[in-house]
């Protein structure tokens, strides 16, 4: 399995009114029960999710107010991913007349048309924040936080990589999000911007779509519907004719601690196999067989290197002095 992990957008795409309707929770269920985990990545404050959303539990992580709290619902442990902007700017905007406006634990929040007033109060009293918009949505959070680093600090939590993640979304704010995922989704009433640089599109809307990802997700881990993406190969340098030379990822969850004793694990991954000299001929062949082209065996012994290195759980070398 490579997709170990979903991750999804709460409004206009989980939620296409707002509520998620029963045959998107039944999805879920079923896509939970094949052995993945569930990841919400959304710019709504945790407290408003909470009440709007009161299945949330069905997901194994929470990343809130646009990636900057996570909540992690079977323990409730919840942390806070950035700093909260000083009171001074909610109390200036409200001033301003800036309605609706809403202030989590570190976003604040309010919609068009006073984007102009946010940037022109940041700017009054020195802040170093950022303006992300969400369709209507004026959000605004330190510099630097957006869905995407919320999104890693949630694998890391849970031990998991991005390059088993698949995401989907809708609007602005979920380009660093997908560009995060092995595989960014647009649904069907996503942005334009967002579509173009999905490495899939679906045809249905919000949920409608979200529904078309899951099934496919679950009857072949995207095989039939998605071309590799290939923009999170791992580049190994160029050929000697100046083309760009890298391998996949593995097809199953990265990441994994070897328990002591056991063997070393050996992946393999679209050709590339530990076990055979079929890694060999690919990169030789990818890189062609000048004069001073390394030996055929440096070539076969170099990928059970990088295996053994990335699989052992090493401990510290103790060094007598």
């Amino acid at each position: 399995m490579r997709f170990v992990a979903f991750a999804t957008d709460y409004d206009e795409t989980l939620a296409g009114k707002g509520v998620v309707e029963p045959r998107t929770l039944a999805a879920l269920e079923h896509v939970k029960s094949s052995g993945r985990k569930l990841l919400l990545v959304t710019g709504r404050d945790l407290d408003d999710l909470v009440q709007v959303f009161p299945e949330h539990a069905i997901f194994d992580a929470i990343v809130a107010e646009n990636g900057a709290v996570l909540y992690i619902p079977s323990t409730k442990k919840e942390k806070k991913l950035a700093e909260t902007p000083p009171a001074k700017l909610a109390e200036s905007l409200r001033q301003h007349g800036a309605t609706p406006l809403s202030v989590g634990r570190v976003i604040v929040a309010t919609r068009v048309p006073y984007e102009t007033v946010v940037l022109e109060e940041i700017k009054r009293l020195g802040l170093e924040l950022q303006v992300i918009f969400n369709k209507g949505a004026v959000m605004v959070l330190p510099a630097g936080v957006h869905k995407g680093t919320g999104l890693r600090a949630a694998l890391s939590e849970m031990k998991l990589s991005s390059h088993n993640v698949v995401g989907v979304g809708d609007a602005e704010n979920d380009h660093a999000f997908l560009s995060e995922c092995e595989c960014g989704v647009a649904v069907g009433n996503a942005l334009p911007s967002l579509k173009d640089r999905a490495d899939l599109v679906m045809k249905g809307k919000a949920e409608d779509g979200v529904l078309e990802l899951l099934e496919m997700l679950v009857k072949d881990d995207l095989r039939s519907a998605l071309a590799r993406p290939g923009r999170r190969d791992i580049p190994l340098g160029e050929s000697f004719s100046g083309e760009r030379v890298s391998i996949p990822p593995a097809p199953g969850p990265l990441g994994l601690r070897r328990v002591a004793g056991a063997p070393p694990r050996r992946y393999s991954s679209s050709g590339f196999s530990t076990r055979s000299t079929s890694a060999a001929s690919s990169i030789r062949k990818a890189i062609g067989s000048p004069s001073s082209a390394p030996s055929s065996s440096a070539i076969r012994n170099a990928p059970r290197r990088w295996t053994r290195r990335c699989t052992r759980s090493r401990s510290p070398t103790s060094r007598s002095s």
